[in-house]
Order: structure tokens, then sequence, then C-alpha cells
């Protein structure tokens, strides 16, 4: 059985080492999705479920809810106004009938999604500066926040109650990440990424895999928990481990828009692809050569 799983794991990992890019086409959003074009710039996109329903954030301080429709198209449903600043973050409940924004005004919103209203909004009066970054942890009870004052918060959600403090970045929290299994936290700042431990309240490693003028622009981990990504200048993918062991860089996807900014890394189903925004408003599918194109499936 040890041997098996042994097999398993190493077939999985030389999938992914043999990722190569296979596919680039604009950002100019290709069917089904098309959205309306706003005024300000979008700053979060968060699909709900199978992806009927999108929900945006953007620097004109509002939130829209979008619903599909049947000639491909997504209509704009709602437009949330209950922020005063740019709204940076967008998280959708794991239940799917919730969401939370959060905006430079130092407040968080929680959404109920079927009325789309506010069902409370959280006010941060500790002076740690306006949200930058927000993820629901995956059981739904956690909720995790950064600052523009290189603060990371974990906040209980039943009680809206600031319970945990994570201190050692510089520069504004652009990203966070939860593993699949709860344990770990990985956060994106200009001076790379931390990973927390979440039982022991600490942070265990960093990596700061750029120089000194290139911030970390985002960090995600597969839905499996198996692995993280690092997007920058670069791209990096790490093998997952534990608190005491190395986690293994174990493949680097040069940034191919020549603009040396990597904005946002998410992986596919079971990691079989990744898709890179950049600088240079193109969309990048890194996968296995001869896969079934996902931009197509």
């Amino acid at each position: 059985m040890l041997s098996l799983a042994l097999l398993i794991v190493a077939s999985f990992l030389s999938r992914l080492k043999k990722l190569a890019n296979y596919a680039s086409f604009p950002l100019q959003p290709p069917p089904p999705l098309r959205l309306p074009l706003l005024l300000l710039q979008v700053t979060s996109v968060k699909f709900v479920g199978e992806g009927d329903l999108v929900v945006t954030g953007s620097a004109d301080k509002t939130v829209r809810l979008w619903q599909s429709s049947e000639n491909g198209n997504y209509d704009c449903k709602h437009i949330l106004k209950d922020h005063t600043a740019e709204v940076q973050a967008v998280t959708i409940h794991a239940t799917n009938n919730y969401f939370v924004t959060a905006s430079l005004d130092n407040t968080w919103c929680f959404y109920d999604l079927s009325s789309a209203s506010c069902l409370t909004q959280v006010e941060d009066t500790s002076g740690s500066g306006g949200y930058t970054s927000a993820a629901f942890h995956p059981d739904g009870l956690i909720l995790g926040t950064g600052t523009s004052e290189s603060i990371v918060k974990i906040w209980d959600v039943k009680s809206q109650e600031n319970v945990a403090r994570f201190d050692g970045h510089v520069g504004a929290v652009t990203a966070m990440s939860f593993s699949e299994n709860g344990y770990f936290l990985a956060t994106a700042a200009h001076d790379g990424v931390k990973l927390w431990d979440l039982r022991k309240l600490r942070n265990f490693r960093t990596f700061s895999p750029y120089d000194e003028n290139t911030p970390t622009q985002s960090v995600e981990f597969d839905h499996s928990g198996s692995y993280l990504a690092i997007a920058g200048s670069d791209i990096r993918v790490y093998q997952v481990a534990n608190v005491k062991s190395e986690w293994n860089c174990i493949k680097t996807f040069p940034d191919l828009s020549g603009t040396g900014k990597a904005t946002s890394v998410k992986f596919g189903p079971d990691a079989k692809y990744l898709a890179v925004g950049s600088m240079d408003r193109n969309l990048r599918i890194f996968g296995l050569p001869g896969d079934e194109d996902p931009a197509e499936s």
C-alpha cells in the first residue's frame, strides 16, 4: 500500500514538472464570460460555485453581482455601495451562500448572496491600515485579512472578533491563501511569502524569491493542498510539506509577458494547469502538452 501511494505521488509530481506554456490569450474576456466595461479598475473577481454568479470589487468603491444569461453574457444584477473606499478583495464562503468584501476604508462586509444584503460591516479601529486582501478559511468559520500596513489578521466570522494578528511583512499584504487542510496560511507582500502555522499561531517559513524591487503579487494553494504557487517576476511552484520539512521549489515558469510582473496565479482542477495573469493584459495557461485546452473545455 505504501509503495502504491508513493507511486501515485511520484506520477502526479512528474506530471507537474512537465508543465509547459501552451495557451496565451488577451485578457479581453472571451466567451462565455462577457461583462460590460466598468469605468474604474476591477480589483477582485470571484466565481460562485459552478460560475453562474460572479462577484467583483472595484476601485469605484462598489461591489457588483453578475448573473449568467442564455446569450453567454453576464448581466449586472446588483450594485452594492456599503464601502467608502476602494474595494480590494472579494472572497466566497465555503457554502456559496455568503461572501465577504474588504476595503481600504478599514472595513470588511459580510453579505448574504441570495438577498445581496450586507448582514454586518466590521470596522477596524486599531490603525493597522486599510484592507488589501482577504480569504475565507476552508471551514468558513475563520476569515483572514491583510492590510496596507503589513498586518495579517485572523477573524472569528460568527463573533466578528479579531482572534490573532501576524506581524513581520514589509509592504502591503497583497494576497493570501489557506491550505485545504486548514493548517497553514500563505501571505504575500513586497518582501515575499510567509507561511503561518495556524495551530501554533507563528511564522515557520519565509520565501524571498525576488529582489527588493520586485514584490510578490500572488500566492495560491491548489485544491488538494499539495502545491503552492507564487507569482512575481516569474511563477514558482512549491511542494507542500509540513512545519519541519523543506518546501522545495519543483518548477519555475518564466514571465513570458516581458513585463516582469505576473499579477495573479490560480490552479486548475487537480493542478492540471496554472492560469497566470500579467501586466501585459494577457492570461497564460501553463499545462501538460497534449492535454485538452482547459480554455476550450
